[in-house]
């Protein structure tokens, strides 16, 4: 299955329904959307760091388009390829 094959698209976001319990949609590379029973959608990046998983918030869509989830989920990514978790780096700014 190719990449392209598994990345979720605008259209399947926007039409993405409330359920009875919350679910996610997965894109790739760790980056997925929670849709929650009352509606919501929230982007999330799941990833490795020093051996230990964590989970990183990227926003609320559609305030975050996909394409912007899609950069933010890459920027993490390039922060863990100079070895610095990204968590660390979103708190130290906002410090």
């Amino acid at each position: 299955m190719s990449n392209a094959a598994m990345s979720l698209t605008d259209t399947a976001i926007r039409t993405a329904k409330a359920g009875p319990k919350p679910y996610k949609l997965y894109d790739g590379r760790g980056l997925y959307l929670i849709v929650t029973p009352n509606g919501h959608k929230w982007w999330r990046l799941r990833y490795t760091f020093a051996d230990k998983e964590k989970l990183l918030s990227l926003g609320v869509y559609p305030a975050v388009s996909l394409k912007q989830a899609h950069s933010k989920r890459d920027a993490a990514h390039a922060h863990i390829a100079a070895g610095v978790d990204p968590s660390v780096q979103r708190q130290a700014e906002k410090a």
